[in-house]
Order: structure tokens, then sequence, then C-alpha cells
């Protein structure tokens, strides 16, 4: 981790960064500025992940660094002074913590440690929701099935027909797999209710229309899919299929 330290006595600036050295080995390097105004250079220039920031100033309070950082802070704010009466001020900022001169090696341990958790979090935050989003892309052509042994996922033109199975649906999939899920049917149909494709044409089956080969009108309606499976079609669902093929092709 990267860390400033931003003092206008030297003497403070040196004693931390000494202290950080000795005491606190995640911390790989240590930039020092002498006022607000360079510390934020540094701080644009270096993306350090802590500031410990003095408060009492000549030029400029320490409290003042939100102006510089309107929109996002993505550094830790820890406050080094000799005067607590700020200390009320500084965790409205949302200080991670507040250390008095002369800094105590304990506590600069167990606030740089609560700083490199609350890091760690926002970063891990930050991955879960990438990956959340990655999933998100993926469930756009892609279903997610929790087989026996894992979760399958299966794009959407892969699945030639659900059928239901009890508390499980079978899926058949078009390079001739069948898997039991460990679903009802009931949740697949409402999974899929915004994918045209699929269609319940029976209390039993959840089919994609893009498999079917033929209406038979033999023996009580079926449909015929592309691996020569016969499904049912109830009398319920025979208009609507119709129109849908109607709407479609003709």
């Amino acid at each position: 981790m990267k860390t400033l330290i931003i003092d206008d006595e030297k003497r403070s600036r040196h004693l931390l960064s000494n202290l950080i050295a000795e005491h606190c080995p995640s911390i790989e390097e240590v930039y020092e500025a002498s006022d607000l105004k360079l510390g934020v250079d540094v701080i644009k220039t270096e993306h350090p992940d802590i500031v410990f920031l003095d408060i009492e100033m000549p030029n400029q309070s320490g409290l003042d660094i939100l102006e510089y950082f309107p929109e996002k802070v993505d550094f830790k704010i820890i406050f080094v002074t000799a005067y607590n009466q700020y200390a009320i001020e500084a965790f409205k900022l949302s200080a991670i913590d507040y250390l008095l001169k002369p800094v105590d090696i304990t506590e600069l341990k167990e606030a740089i440690t609560k700083a490199k958790e609350t890091i760690e979090a926002h970063n891990l935050s930050g991955q879960l929701n990438k990956l959340r989003n990655s999933f998100r892309q993926l469930s756009m052509d892609k279903i997610a099935l929790e087989i026996p042994k894992g979760i399958l996922f299966a794009s959407h033109s892969d699945i030639i027909y659900f059928e239901a199975n009890g508390m499980y649906t079978n899926v058949q999939l078009a390079e001739g797999k069948q898997k039991i899920i460990c679903k009802p049917l009931k949740h697949f149909v409402v999974q899929l209710s915004d994918n045209a494709m699929f269609f319940k044409c029976h209390r039993s089956y959840f089919i994609n229309l893009k498999y079917v080969e033929e209406l038979v009108r033999d023996d009580g309606d079926y449909l015929l899919m592309s691996n020569q499976k016969r499904i049912p079609i109830s009398k319920s669902k025979h208009n609507q299929f119709l129109e849908i093929v109607k709407e479609t092709f003709m």
C-alpha cells in the first residue's frame, strides 16, 4: 500500500514516516507534503491508499481536503493533530481514524489495520459488482441450470425444450444431451417469460419454437421437434400457437 503524510512540520513528518517504516510492513511507499495544496497534487499523481493529514496547518486546515475532491475520495484519511478538539469535525468527514501527537505506535498500527480492512472490503465489493455485471451480461444469452453436481450454463438457443418431472425438470439440449435440473418447470417459465422464443404448449412442456419442425394433426395434435420428439399441445394453447405462427410466418 501507498501512504502520504501531509504536515507542515518537517520533524513530525519524518517521525511518522520512520514509525511507519519500522512498524507497518504493509505500507510499501511513503510520500510527504508540507501543506494541503502540495498534498493534493501528490494524491492526484501517486494515488495513495492512506493519507495521514495534519489538521492545524498555517495556510489551510486539513479539514478542507474534501473541497479538492467534491465527487469522489478514493483514499482513506487518518487525521493526525496535537489538538483533540478537532476530533468531532474530523469524523464528520468520515475519517478512518484520529491520532493525537505524539503518535502512539499501537494506535498507529490499529489505525492502519482499520484502513487496510476497509480498503480490502471496498475492493472485494468492487470485484463482486464486476462479477454481477458479467453474470447479467451472460444471463442475456444463457441460463444457469442447477444440476446435481454443480451449475450448467446453457445458451437459450441450445435448449430444445423443458419437460416437467415432478419437482424437477428435464432439459433437452440441441447437442443430444438431457439434464435433470433441481427446479420445477414453473421456475423456467417465469425466468424466460420475456424470451419470445419459448412457449408453454402444455402443462408439462416449455419449448423453444426454434426447434419446432411440424404441427401434426393426428391422434391428438402434437408438435414434432427437431430431435423427433413428439410433444403434445393442449387445446387451450392450440389457438395461441396458431396465432403466433400466423403473425410470424404468414
